[in-house]
């Protein structure tokens, strides 16, 4: 492996500082500091991982039992907020934490990241109302975005790009183990009463991962005054992404949950949100030509949108997370309801599509697409009556799929654009996905609300409306009301009928998502992973700790 030293400013003849980015000849041999501090790295995102993908599983169990009955109060409606309110979070600070990274630091503004999350863990952990809980949740999501952005551009600083593809596969074998985990015991904690410790888990893996970073990983990072760094930072474009982003977020998840789509709750946040994105991107495109004479910051430079296929790749990363979060929100909520499996094993029935994301690096990202595609149409042959067998072979082909487009569409992306904004581009593949997910999220409840009101218009379904009292029909509800009827009577046949062919729709919709994006990355160009490592931050070597042009970021 080549070496992953940062580059090294030279003055040459003209006595004009440049920076030297072509690899040196020689090779260095990483070093056991250089795992250990990549293991501390990846370790954070197991926590990440795991936080984001409990609640899935837990919370139906947590707001109808523990949440609600016993401890906060919160309706079914805060519920869904508990597990949205992390993913909007960490959504709309993404960037802004890789901004803050290149200015003052990768190292330090992980440590912020690190301890942001931590404290959002104790706020969930010790609530006692409502509002704190959300609040926690809010605070761990802020922290997650940052451990989970700075991960990937910690990655390219490490390592050139010909070997990002094994260092994204090791992190993803973290992330999975964290994914396959985390329902698993957000099940088992949810039916013990013990749903706190959902949280309180949190911290001896953040303390493990703190301790690992702060002895071993030592990054190049040139001398700047306080004042240099502060002007490194695009602040009225933050300022207008972050108002424009939250905006548009808010009432796609909001919506046809707790407003109404038609609503102007939902609908004037959404179009202003929009309209700010728009002006966002229009800001950062008149400020460019400015920039170059007057060395203002942007925050998100033009060079990391170079051409089409870089826009195809992002709005793939947009569709992938669309996809994946549809499944990882819905496809618990399946077996709970229509199997009537308990959470921990409804967890456990989760693993075909939680492990299959590991054997990943090196595939193309239509063979990515091709099997999504293929796989989520798969899952239209899940019923009621699905034997063990075939549901494990029906998810494990769509998780595959999936799997192979989280390293493959990041490689691409950085492969496509000018290696000096890599960092960058590399945040917004993952911003795009995390949007990608709010709106997968939201799409796949509004179908499945939407479906199972026209099924209630059924006479079939009639009894069981009647048998609500008055409740608002939705899978949990129904899910409750399988549980007081007969398992043979036709009342329980009809209702999970219901939930079985409402469920197909979202596994429609999100095929017909991956079969366009398979169809579009046609257009795709061929990409070069042969190229020179540049990174402002990479590792210092035992032996280069001490070059003169650049210092070790120990803050």
């Amino acid at each position: 492996m080549e070496s992953t030293l940062s580059p090294v400013e030279t003055l040459p003849e003209g006595g004009q500082n440049v920076v030297d980015t072509q690899p040196e000849p020689q090779k260095t041999s990483p070093g056991i500091r250089f795992w250990l501090a990549f293991w501390a790295i990846a370790f954070t995102n197991l926590a990440a991982s795991f936080d984001a993908t409990t609640l899935s599983v837990a919370l139906p169990e947590i707001s109808l039992h523990w949440i609600i009955a016993a401890d906060l109060g919160g309706s079914t409606t805060e519920a869904f907020w508990a597990g949205t309110s992390y993913l909007l979070a960490s959504t709309i600070l993404m960037l802004i934490w890789v901004t803050l990274s290149d200015a003052f630091g990768r190292r330090p503004i992980m440590f912020i990241a690190l301890l942001v999350f931590a404290v959002g863990a104790i706020v969930c952990a010790v609530s006692h109302e409502w509002p704190t809980m959300l609040a926690g949740r809010t605070i761990q999501g802020l922290g997650g975005g940052g451990l989970i952005a700075l991960t990937t551009v910690l990655v390219t600083d490490l390592a050139p790009l010909r070997d990002r593809g094994r260092f994204y596969a090791l992190v993803s074998v973290v992330w999975a183990l964290g994914s396959a985990t985390g329902p698993i015991t957000g099940g088992t904690l949810a039916q013990s009463g013990s749903w706190r410790y959902i949280f309180w888990i949190n911290l001896p893996i953040i303390a493990v991962g703190a301790i690992g970073i702060g002895l071993f990983l030592r990054l190049a990072h040139h001398r700047r005054t306080l004042s240099e760094k502060l002007r490194l930072f695009d602040y009225p474009g933050s300022f207008l992404f972050i108002a424009s982003i939250t905006a548009f977020l808010i009432p796609i998840t909001w919506g046809g949950v707790q407003y109404a789509w038609s609503s102007w709750h939902t609908l004037v946040p959404l179009v202003f949100g929009a309209v700010g994105l728009i002006g966002s991107v229009l800001y950062e495109a008149l400020i460019a030509r400015s920039a170059v004479v007057t060395k203002r910051p942007l925050l998100i430079p033009p060079e990391v949108l170079p051409n089409w296929t870089v826009g195809i790749l992002y709005a793939g990363s947009t569709f992938h997370g669309l996809v994946l979060y549809s499944l990882v929100y819905y496809m618990p909520e399946y077996f709970q309801s229509v199997k009537g499996y308990i959470p921990v094993i409804a967890g456990v029935a989760a693993l075909p599509q939680t492990v299959t994301v590991v054997p990943c690096a090196i595939l193309a990202v239509w063979v990515g697409w091709l099997l999504t595609c293929f796989g989520v149409g798969l899952l239209i042959l899940l019923k009621s009556n699905t034997s063990v067998g075939e549901w494990i072979f029906l998810e494990a082909v769509s998780g595959l799929g999936i799997g192979l487009l989280f390293p493959s569409i990041a490689l691409a992306v950085q492969s496509s654009v000018p290696q000096r904004e890599v960092s960058m581009a590399a945040t917004l593949v993952l911003f795009f996905r995390s949007m990608g997910q709010a709106i997968g999220v939201a799409i796949g409840g509004a179908i499945l609300d939407n479906q199972l009101q026209n099924h209630l218009s059924a006479a079939a379904l009639r009894g069981a409306a009647d048998q609500s009292q008055g409740q608002s029909l939705n899978a949990v509800t129904l899910v409750e009301m399988l549980k007081q009827l007969p398992a043979n009577s036709s009342e329980a046949f009809n209702v999970r009928r219901a939930l079985v062919e409402s469920f197909q729709v979202i596994w429609v919709v999100m095929c017909g998502f991956a079969g366009l994006n398979l169809i579009l990355n046609i257009f795709i160009k061929e990409f070069d992973m042969n190229q020179s490592h540049e990174t402002e931050q990479g590792f210092m070597h035992q032996a280069h700790e001490n070059n003169h042009s650049v210092e070790t970021d120990h803050n």
